[in-house]
């Protein structure tokens, strides 16, 4: 069964980087016939997305065309993925509900998850050792909850339990803190927020306080700057050709974000950490219809 999305008639897809010092937009690769989606930034100066089902990688200065990892023995991907500090490793979640990993050159990769829930990868923290998903039980996505898990396999385990769904857990670069989003915060269903917990557990904090559906916050390494991907008032979940816009925080000032990208998106847009490994610039995914 195929599970990857397509692009509608007339529709294009658009890989971007933006400069969040001097607002430039740079288009760095443009597709009508394969969807791409949810750019990493590797630090060899590539991007990673996914689209078809596949890995693929892609010059982030727009020098070359996106070439297929050729990875082996994994299902159809979907499009959370990320990679580890060593710049060499790629964890992946796939439309099996389970998370693999690999070299980024390619070859044979590995089963990390086994439980029967689906896993939805999001974060990896800054030594590698541990990976942060989106647990949701079979066929209930109000389950949706955040978990960690060994990158080895071992240790899986709840870091929230109740009151979601939960969503998009990245942990920060000093590993003091997991971002997410989620609807504990508002009776109104689907209404998600941004907040943050610390990886031991606790409480979460809630970040974001406005009337707009807020998902996917990625902190930049330098730890000054965030990106979230917000949604018009009502959005229920994280669907696709939206007007949405991307939101670019400063120094945590969380209560105060400024629009930097207005764009036709959402699913695919921004899911996974884009952010250059100097910490100016991030990418993104717009998916214009143009006839």
């Amino acid at each position: 069964m195929a599970y990857a999305r397509k692009l509608a008639d007339g529709q294009s897809c658009r890989i971007h980087i933006h400069d969040i010092a001097t607002g430039a937009g740079t288009l760095v690769h443009a597709s009508s016939t394969v969807l791409f989606e949810a750019p990493n930034w590797a630090t060899d100066g590539t991007l990673v997305l996914n689209g078809d089902g596949l890995l693929w990688t892609l010059p982030a200065d727009g020098s070359g065309a996106p070439r297929p990892v050729p990875l082996e023995g994994i299902p159809e991907l979907n499009n959370d993925h990320v990679l580890a500090p060593d710049g060499k490793t790629v964890h992946l979640s796939a439309e099996d509900g389970h998370i693999y990993t690999g070299a980024l050159t390619g070859g044979a990769v590995r089963r990390v998850t086994h439980a029967e829930r689906r896993h939805f990868l999001h974060g990896i923290s800054p030594d590698g050792a541990t990976l942060a998903y989106v647990g949701v039980e079979p066929g209930d996505w109000t389950t949706a909850s955040l978990w960690t898990i060994g990158a080895d396999g071992a240790g899986d385990g709840p870091l929230t339990v109740g009151g979601g769904p939960d969503d998009g857990p990245e942990y920060t670069p000093d590993g003091a803190w997991i971002y997410f989003n989620t609807e504990r915060f508002s009776a109104a269903p689907g209404h998600a927020q941004i907040a943050r917990i610390r990886p031991g557990g606790g409480d979460p904090e809630q970040l974001t306080f406005d009337d707009r559906v807020n998902w996917f916050p990625h902190v930049a390494p330098d730890g000054e700057h965030a990106v979230y991907l917000s949604y018009p008032p009502g959005t229920q979940g994280h669907p696709a050709d939206q007007p949405v816009e991307l939101r670019l925080v400063r120094q945590g000032e969380w209560r105060s974000p400024r629009t930097v990208v207005a764009l036709d998106g959402g699913q695919g847009t921004i899911n996974v950490n884009s952010w250059s490994p100097d910490s100016r610039r991030f990418a993104y995914v717009d998916y214009p219809v143009t006839t």
